[in-house]
């Protein structure tokens, strides 16, 4: 007889292992089978994946139907999760309040106005505003959002340089790397081509594809110095759009991964030793800085930064 994952009873136990893969789940799951249920009419109902920043800095969603599509981030409803299970709040009081701000298009369902909705955290308050309360501790976009609104005049943009590394599902292994030793060493693989230097390129584009029909404005991709390490960048975006578009564009790789069986790490020294790290570089500009004359504005800039940290040691 066949079993569901294609393997037959009259095999050995031996065979049957080997017939796994060597990492869970075990029984993957076709993509293809899913794009048929991707393609059936939603009666008109609108798909909205609220995300948020989960307790140590990871990304969390939930789908929440809507009865038609919004107008604006203002006609989203707030929405609750158990922080508990988030380590955002305790177990006796565990509610917490999603509040929408951003919208995005979902690339992951298509065909239809379904949409990926950016949220910030609060306590619940039945007399404030919508039922919120305070900003939960993890909740640093208000205060980021606070700091925009001051110096909205100066137009501030900013451009950022998302680095990342692509694990094996073992998460020990960079992609493109062989089990259990080293490549060659660094040199042929920033900005490659090639099977034997650009690890992971099937990522990559569908990662950049995602964003630009999500809305995110990706400026480009590159190859990075250590093989399974790439870049990509956020901007110019102006004021609080370019944080809520980093985190959005970075949810968006890592369900992109999700999909190919692999697993992106933001860290920023993922492999010990004399391998490249994996950075997130800032360019900021203002509207005096890109005007006539700028560059005495960068400098007077430069003049109010403190001087850097010791490096090495």
């Amino acid at each position: 007889a066949e079993l569901a994952c294609g393997v037959t009873e009259t095999r050995s136990k031996a065979q049957r292992i080997m017939a796994f893969p060597v990492l869970p789940p075990y029984t993957k799951c076709d993509l293809a089978i899913q794009d048929r249920f991707a393609q059936l009419d939603q009666g008109g109902k609108v798909m909205a994946e609220y995300i948020w920043v989960g307790g140590k800095g990871e990304l969390r969603c939930k789908t929440k139907t809507l009865d038609a599509p919004p107008k604006s981030v203002d006609d989203l409803p707030i929405w609750n999760f158990d922080g508990s299970s988030t380590e955002q709040a305790p177990g006796e009081d565990s509610e917490v309040l999603l509040k929408p701000c951003a919208i995005y298009k979902d690339p992951f369902r298509p065909g239809s106005p379904n949409i990926l909705v950016l949220c910030d955290c609060y306590k619940p308050d039945p007399d404030g505003p919508r039922g919120l309360g305070a900003p939960i501790p993890t909740n640093t976009r208000v205060y980021a959002n606070q700091i925009m609104d001051k110096v909205a005049s100066h137009e501030p943009w900013f451009g950022i340089e998302q680095e990342y590394t692509l694990f094996e599902p073992d998460k020990k292994t960079p992609y493109g790397w062989p089990k259990d030793g080293e490549p060659g060493p660094q040199g042929p693989y920033y900005c490659s081509i090639g099977t034997e230097n650009a690890f992971g390129r099937a990522v990559v584009e569908a990662h950049y594809k995602a964003c630009l029909y999500a809305g995110i404005n990706l400026s480009g991709i590159n190859g990075e110095v250590m093989p399974g390490q790439w870049e990509y960048q956020v901007g110019p975006c102006t004021g609080i759009a370019s944080g809520d578009q980093l985190l959005a564009s970075r949810y968006l790789l890592i369900r992109v991964c999700e999909q190919y069986g692999v697993v992106v790490s933001f860290d920023p020294k993922p492999i010990p030793g004399d391998w490249n790290g994996a950075g997130c570089h800032t360019n900021v500009s203002t509207k005096a800085m890109r005007a006539e004359g700028g560059y005495d504005a960068i400098l007077k800039a430069m003049e109010r930064l403190p001087p850097p940290p010791p490096q090495g040691g």
